[in-house]
């Protein structure tokens, strides 16, 4: 994981990141704080911190994948990824429930944290925060999909886990 807390200089060069910079920027500048987002978002409405994941530990099985569209200055797709225990979990923890959630509770809290991961990466940039809109997210669910984004342009990703669940965080950029 990517403590910025304990580099200064590697956040405050994060945190002011221009819309303008160029791909290689990109590439260094912004996987930091889509990470420092993820974590925000989990600390905040889940009470628990994420680790860092391996590429290995990807889940076979049932998955659900969030999407929340960028438009105006950015434009791409922040995309949320986990397998259905973690997923559950998420949704319990969320709505402070002790039993099984539904699908439907588990869809709309996946759906929720991507949109809640979006916002805080998009206020992260400076001079994004107002003229770049988010869609209202969409999640997927099943056992066997593969999620292709037609964004055209760079991909960063972060590979996190919760309580030893991996979870991808993913942006998309449009060229």
């Amino acid at each position: 994981m990517n403590d910025l807390g304990s580099n200064p200089a590697a956040a405050q060069s994060a945190l002011s990141a221009k819309p303008q910079a160029t791909a290689a920027s990109h590439q260094q500048e912004w996987p930091p704080l889509l990470e420092l987002a993820a974590q925000e978002v989990f600390d905040i409405m889940l009470d628990g911190p994420l680790g860092q994941a391996m590429p290995s530990q990807a889940e076979a099985g049932e998955n659900f994948t969030a999407m929340v569209g960028l438009a105006g200055s950015l434009r791409g797709v922040v995309t949320f990824f986990c397998g259905a225990q973690p997923a559950h979990q998420i949704a319990a923890r969320m709505l402070r429930l002790d039993a099984a959630c539904s699908e439907e509770q588990v869809c709309d809290a996946i759906g929720e944290i991507c949109n809640m991961i979006a916002g805080n990466f998009k206020n992260k940039l400076t001079g994004l925060d107002k003229p770049c809109l988010l869609s209202v997210p969409a999640v997927v669910t099943g056992r066997a999909y593969r999620f292709h984004s037609l964004a055209g342009g760079e991909s960063l990703e972060v590979m996190l886990t919760l309580a030893g669940w991996p979870l991808i965080v993913r942006l998309d950029i449009h060229a």
